[in-house]
């Protein structure tokens, strides 16, 4: 005598996980740029950091929106900044109405191999981002912190 088979059902119950993006492709293309752009007396991490700056500015001017009133104010363009980094995998975090910070690097764990390389690179593509979008009433700051990427966002300096 054996036991009775089991059966299952499906349940109502939703189960999801979620995998931070990762985008270590992109990274290389910002590094093959740098390489190839790369002009005489310039160190690879600064060509590497011109770069990232370069393709930075380009992502926000494709992503730029002609506003009424012809300025981003901090919040909206807080906002602006957040939508187009959803889109590339470092889950904004808004934190009050002049703040935003990133849940996810999208270069983690080769941060962690050179921090000073990719997050510099990443401040700079970040930082040529806002200026691509026109956003100057804010700026990108390198702000380490456990759990969360290396840059957040918030007024710009006077």
């Amino acid at each position: 005598m054996g036991q009775a088979p089991k059966v299952y059902e499906p349940s109502g119950l939703d189960v999801r996980v979620s995998i931070p993006q990762r985008e270590h492709g992109f990274l290389a293309s910002i590094l093959m740029d740098a390489v190839r752009g790369q002009v005489e007396g310039e160190s690879g991490r600064d060509a590497a950091v011109r770069a990232a700056g370069e393709r930075g500015r380009a992502l926000g001017e494709a992503e730029s929106r002609p506003v009424r009133g012809g300025r981003l104010g901090v919040e909206r363009a807080l906002t602006c900044a957040a939508e187009v980094l959803e889109r590339h995998g470092f889950e904004p975090e808004r934190e009050g109405p002049a703040r935003l910070w990133l849940r996810n690097c999208p270069f983690h764990p080769l941060a962690g191999d050179d921090p000073d390389l990719v997050c510099g690179v990443n401040h700079a593509f970040l930082a040529g981002m806002v200026d691509g979008l026109g956003a100057s009433a804010i700026e990108a700051v390198l702000a380490p912190g456990p759990g969360r990427c290396c840059v957040e966002f918030g007024p710009a300096g006077p």
